[in-house]
């Protein structure tokens, strides 16, 4: 698959490396990266070979949030031609682009999480804005002592609640600590983030072998299971119970021992092998 703002790289052995590729721009979220995220976790929706992904970054910052560049058009006449599609809305053009660009950016972390493989992030540089949210709508996060994270829409007169970032974090971190951190605006820092939680904290250059190495782990498991137990973790942030988890679980399980799956895992446990699961 071709982008223009980001990397897509499919192995053999079912991993799939996203890398955001504006590095001269501070891999900001443009308009163009917002669209062609979106295009790749719907091919993800259904593409099954790639069973793991890891999301990294170009250059020396992660992700510097929303493009500045592409603010300003939104503010002027000149308008890409998607962003008019709320032309049944009595409200200034304006607001109209934002209110899309808004809702667009918004979608793609809930493709995220929608998604069946799970996303390992690795972060070597800054995480700001949007950029945060998109670590935060990550399975697992790495990253080395450069890493940096904010959200500094408070302080520019904006919510810190942004892409949501006040449903993850308190999940992430608690609700304390989130708040402090959102109300403020400030930056925590990657030993910061890793005393709290939020990450694993590696040296630089290990950062995409520790990866690869937590990928292939994750390939030696069930592809089932794995797609699972993400989705029971997910439902699992909004649950009103107890009782509705267990049922939830219970009904996972069953599928799983209904698979084809369960027959190798318990051959490869007993046989000390390792398991060797069909790509699909």
């Amino acid at each position: 698959m071709n982008f223009k703002t980001i990397k897509f790289e499919l192995q053999e052995d079912g991993i799939g490396i996203l890398t955001l590729n504006r590095p001269d721009n501070l891999n900001a979220i443009s308009f163009q990266m917002v669209e062609d995220l979106h295009e790749l976790f719907d091919h993800l929706m259904v593409n099954l070979d790639c069973r793991v992904v890891i999301l990294k970054a170009a250059g020396r910052v992660f992700c510097a949030g929303s493009d500045l560049q592409d603010g300003n058009i939104l503010r002027s006449k000149r308008k890409p031609e998607q962003y008019k599609r709320f032309y049944y809305l009595d409200v200034p053009e304006v607001i109209k682009g934002k209110m899309y660009y808004q809702w667009r950016i918004t979608q793609i972390v809930v493709k995220m999480r929608k998604i069946t493989q799970p996303i390992i992030a690795i972060i070597h540089g800054p995480a700001s804005g949007g950029g945060f949210a998109l670590t935060m709508a990550c399975d697992i996060r790495i990253a080395s002592e450069g890493a940096r994270f904010n959200n500094a829409a408070i302080k520019l007169g904006l919510s810190g609640g942004d892409v949501a970032t006040s449903y993850f974090l308190p999940r992430l971190i608690g609700m304390s600590r989130a708040a402090e951190i959102l109300y403020t605006g400030r930056t925590i820092d990657a030993k910061e983030a890793e005393k709290i939680g939020y990450l694993r904290l590696v040296e630089k250059d290990k950062l995409l072998d520790t990866a690869l190495e937590l990928a292939r782990d994750l390939l030696r498991k069930s592809p089932l299971g794995l797609r699972m137990t993400k989705q029971v973790l997910n439902l699992s942030l909004d649950s009103p119970s107890l009782e509705t988890m267990l049922q939830l679980e219970n009904s996972s399980q069953i599928v799983c021992f209904s698979s084809k799956d369960i027959n190798e895992g318990a051959s490869a446990f007993f046989e000390k092998r390792e398991p060797k699961y069909p790509l699909r």
